[in-house]
């Protein structure tokens, strides 16, 4: 080889090796599908399972304006129902079985911006039953983000909640849901939850079974604390750090047994999704996963088996167009395990 040749040679070598440690890991996931569209702008999406037939199970999801909806569609991306006129629901979950007049129910809630309320809705039928008010007294309020969380120990169900703009500490109220004259409204419990100032805090995850609480202060990074009250208001961790192109966004668990698994945050401005280990997240990003989906800051995930098409269940995320994008489990896992061996 000539000198000159050696040289160039050498002088590509760092990027040779990159392209290489890639391979295929460059290229983006492809939903398996796509939703109809909505009206407006589609937010952050929630998945209910059916207790009968998995494979009729729903996703939930928002659209959010001033004359926005919930929008309910099945596994195949159809639009079965809708409830519209919502003023500007932004951020959606699901909690299984509140007891209400002695009876089990599913609910979703939703944050209704404008309003300063939480809704809550019976599920499959989007029956509303209840509301919050919430952040009352406030100056800032804007309801935006929330999460609901089950104590395995105690069956009560909480409401977590966050707002446009808040203080540096106790950006966060988490509300104990309770039955009031035949619906639900819920209780101040705690106040909590550290925040950069530096842009806003919107997406919140709870995982039921390991008791946290994750929220994303965007560009800054993820914030961990306990779910149960009774335990305090400790920070746990941050993590996430220099890991994003700008917003850190939605957050989705995916467990792998009752103590491992993963925690997918969306890079919102580089169409990514980081990944770290739900047992340890503070070890670091293990993956970084490009999808097509466009602007993403909501996601939701599942790991039940929704029948021969997801027999590991789906990746959920809100993209830009109006719509969600519903990705097969199996290619995200192939991803991640490829991410890990490099």
């Amino acid at each position: 080889m000539k000198k000159v040749n050696y040289i160039i040679a050498l002088s590509i070598l760092p990027f040779i090796l990159s392209c290489a440690g890639q391979g295929s890991l460059g290229k983006k996931l492809k939903p398996s599908i796509v939703t109809e569209t909505v009206m407006y702008d589609t937010d952050d999406p929630a998945i209910w399972i059916n207790p009968q037939d998995a494979s009729k199970s729903l996703i939930i999801g928002t659209d959010k304006d001033t004359n926005g909806g919930l929008y309910v569609f099945d596994l195949n991306g159809k639009i079965v129902h809708k409830i519209l006129g919502l003023k500007r629901p932004n951020n959606v979950d699901i909690e299984y079985g509140f007891d209400l007049n002695g009876k089990k129910i599913d609910l979703a809630a939703t944050t209704e911006r404008e309003t300063n309320k939480v809704k809550l809705y019976m599920l499959p039928d989007l029956k509303e039953i209840g509301e919050i008010s919430v952040f009352d007294g406030e100056t800032e309020r804007g309801p935006m983000g929330i999460s609901m969380y089950k104590n395995p120990q105690t069956g009560e169900i909480f409401a977590v909640v966050g707002r446009k703009s808040g203080p540096k500490d106790g950006y966060l109220w988490q509300y104990k849901l309770v039955e009031k004259d035949g619906g639900i409204t819920g209780e101040v419990v705690r106040k909590f939850g550290k925040y950069s100032g530096l842009k806003e805090i919107e997406s919140i995850a709870v995982d039921d079974e390991a008791g946290y609480i994750y929220y994303s202060d965007e560009m800054f990074g993820v914030h961990q604390y306990y779910a149960d009250p009774a335990k305090g208001n400790e920070e746990l961790a941050v993590f996430g750090k220099g890991d994003f192109k700008s917003d850190v966004e939605g957050i989705s668990i995916y467990p792998t047994s009752s103590t491992t698994g993963y925690i997918l945050v969306s890079n919102q401005q580089k169409d990514t999704f980081n990944v770290y280990l739900r047992e340890n997240p503070e070890k670091g990003r293990i993956a970084e996963i490009p999808v097509s989906t466009k602007e993403s800051d909501g996601s939701e995930v599942t790991n039940v088996n929704l029948g021969p098409k997801f027999p590991k269940g789906i990746f959920v995320a809100m993209s830009n167009g109006k719509v969600f994008h519903i990705y097969d489990w199996r290619m995200l896992e192939e991803r991640i395990k490829a991410n890990m061996k490099q």
